[in-house]
């Protein structure tokens, strides 16, 4: 199994900067690629970016590209996602999600609880 654990997240200003992170531990092994989704309420629960443990290749949603940038440090086994030029409409909780390897011994998919994001009008 695998426990991620989100923090860093808060309210902001419009036009501000946030950093969240996610922590794994456990069965880290098994992670083929690691992200963050966000559900704001009433909405569906969409990818925000992504990133794969072996070449680090990410992948954005349309609506954060040039501002948001995921990264991973792998020493650590946690990804963030730093948040630039915060808009009202990603006001949102952020999930952390990791996908598997597809091996038996590994579980496929793994959410951590969230972290709130607010930002402010």
């Amino acid at each position: 199994q695998v426990q991620l654990v989100e923090s860093g997240g808060g309210l902001v200003q419009t036009g501000g900067s946030l950093r969240i992170s996610c922590a794994a531990s456990g069965d880290t092994i098994c992670i083929s690629t690691m992200g963050w989704y966000r559900q704001a309420p009433g909405k569906e629960r969409d990818l925000v970016a992504s990133i794969v443990t072996d070449n680090h290749n990410t992948h954005y949603a349309d609506s954060v590209k040039g501002r948001f940038t995921i990264s991973r440090d792998n020493t650590l086994n946690t990804i963030y996602l730093q948040m630039n030029n915060l808009k009202p409409d990603d006001t949102a909780v952020y999930y952390c999600n990791s996908i598997s390897y597809d091996s038996p011994y590994c579980g496929k998919e793994y959410w951590g609880e969230g972290t709130l994001v607010t930002v402010s009008s």
